[in-house]
C-alpha cells in the first residue's frame, strides 16, 4: 500500500506528515533524523500501550533508539493541570533535555497534553506525534495546537507548539472501537464542508467503506484532510484569520462537551458533528445558505451514525446553558460570539459579532423550549 507525505509549510519549522500502513514498525527510521541522541520518552495511555506500545518499542529498537514509556489514564479528564504537573515532573525525572524528542503516542488527549508539556518543559523541548485515532490523524496531531481543559471550557489553557514530525499509521485504526472511528470521521467531514464540496461528495460515496476498513479510502481521506489543514496552518499558524475556519462546529460542540463534563457521554467528534449540523441549520435559518445543503449535511451524519439534532442527546440541556458555555469559546472578542457559518457546502466563512440573543432563540427552537 502506498505511503503518502504531506508537508506543513512553516519555514524553518516545517515538518512532514507521513501517512500509510505499518509505519509504527518503521518509527525508528522515520524519527532518527530528528534525534540528537539515540533515546526518547514515549507518552501514551493505558489502552494504546496495550495495542501499540510494544510495536513502537520494537520499531525504535530496530534503529538503536532507547525508549522510556510514560503511561497515563485514558480519557478527556487526563487533559488537566494535575496531569500536566505529573507529566512534566516525570519527563524531568527521566532527564529529558531541550534537544530531545518526546513522542506522543495516542489520540487527541495524549497529543494535546504531551505537546503542551513539551511547550513549557525547559521553556520548550521538541516532540513528535504518532496519532493512533482517526480524529488525531486528520486534526489534533497536525498544526501545533496544544492545550489542557479548564472547568470553564475545553482547551482554554495551551500554546502553539509544532511537532518535528507526524506519523499517521492507518493500521492503528484497526483496533479502534467503531464509535471512536465515527467520532474521528466527523473531523474528516469538516474539511469537505469548509472548502471542498467535491471531497464531501466523495465522502458521501466512500465514507461507509472508510469506516469498514478500506485502507485506500482511509489513506485518501487522511491525506486530503491533512493537505487542507496544512494549507491553512501554513498561512495562519496562530489563528489570526482563516485558521478559525477549522473550528466549524466546534463552538456549538464544545458547549455540549463542557455540559457533559468532557466525559464518554459525548465524544469530541460527536460534539463536532452535532455542532456542524447546528452551524448549517443556523446558517439556513438566517438565510445564509440553502436549506437543502443543511439537510444534506444532516442526512450524511445520520447515515454514518453521528448526532445531528440536540434531541438525540436525551440530556435535558437548555438553550441558555448551551449559550453560557458558548460564551467561553476562545474566539469570543469583546463579549461577542464568533461563529463559523456556511454559504454552501464547501463555503464556510467567519461570522464575527454574532448576536447571542439570535443564536439563543435558534437554540430554543432546536431544543423545543
Amino acid at each position: 500500500m502506498t505511503t503518502e507525505t504531506v508537508r506543513v509549510p512553516l519555514g524553518g519549522r516545517s515538518y512532514d506528515i507521513t501517512i500509510g500502513a505499518g509505519l509504527i514498525d518503521q518509527a525508528g527510521a522515520l524519527l532518527e533524523p530528528h534525534l540528537k541522541r539515540p533515546r526518547t520518552v514515549v507518552v501514551t495511555d493505558e489502552n494504546v500501550f496495550v495495542t501499540q506500545g510494544e510495536r513502537l518499542r520494537e520499531g525504535l529498537t530496530a534503529s538503536g533508539i532507547e525508549a522510556d514509556f510514560i503511561t497515563l489514564a485514558p480519557g478527556e479528564a487526563t487533559k488537566s493541570f494535575a496531569e500536566l504537573e505529573k507529566l512534566t515532573g516525570r519527563l524531568l525525572d527521566l532527564g529529558v533535555e531541550r534537544d530531545d524528542v518526546v513522542i506522543a503516542l495516542g489520540g487527541g488527549v495524549i497529543g494535546d497534553l504531551t505537546g503542551f508539556a513539551c511547550s513549557v518543559l525547559r521553556r520548550g523541548c521538541r516532540f513528535a506525534q504518532i496519532p493512533t485515532t482517526l480524529l488525531a490523524q486528520v486534526d489534533s496531531a497536525v498544526g501545533g495546537k496544544t492545550a489542557i481543559n479548564a472547568a470553564q471550557g475545553k482547551n482554554l489553557i495551551g500554546a502553539f507548539h509544532q511537532p518535528v514530525a507526524v506519523i499517521a499509521d492507518i493500521s492503528s485504526l484497526d483496533s479502534l472501537p467503531m464509535r471512536e472511528l465515527k467520532a474521528g470521521y466527523a473531523e474528516v467531514v469538516k474539511y469537505g464542508l469548509i472548502s471542498d464540496a467535491a471531497f464531501f461528495r466523495w465522502l458521501e460515496d466512500n465514507g461507509p467503506a472508510l469506516l469498514d476498513g478500506d485502507g485506500g479510502a482511509r489513506i485518501h481521506a487522511i491525506k486530503k484532510s491533512c493537505e487542507a489543514k496544512a494549507a491553512i496552518v501554513g498561512d495562519d499558524e496562530k489563528e489570526k484569520g482563516a485558521r478559525a475556519l477549522l473550528n466549524l462546529g466546534h463552538t456549538f460542540g464544545h458547549a455540549f462537551e463542557a455540559y457533559f463534563g468532557y466525559s464518554s457521554k459525548l465524544l469530541h467528534g460527536e460534539g463536532v458533528a452535532l455542532g456542524m449540523a447546528l452551524a448549517f441549520d443556523y446558517s439556513a435559518s438566517e438565510g445564509l445558505c440553502p436549506r437543502t445543503d443543511a439537510e444534506r449535511v444532516k442526512a450524511h451524519l445520520k447515515n454514518i451514525g453521528l448526532p445531528s439534532e440536540i434531541g438525540e442527546l436525551q440530556s435535558g440541556i437548555t438553550a441558555d446553558i448551551i449559550a453560557k458555555y458558548m460564551m467561553q469559546d476562545k474566539k469570543v472578542e469583546q463579549g461577542k460570539l464568533t461563529l463559523i457559518l456556511a454559504k454552501t457546502i464547501g463555503g464556510a466563512f467567519i461570522a464575527k459579532d454574532s448576536d447571542l440573543s439570535t443564536v439563543t432563540a435558534f437554540l430554543k427552537e432546536k431544543t423545543g423550549e
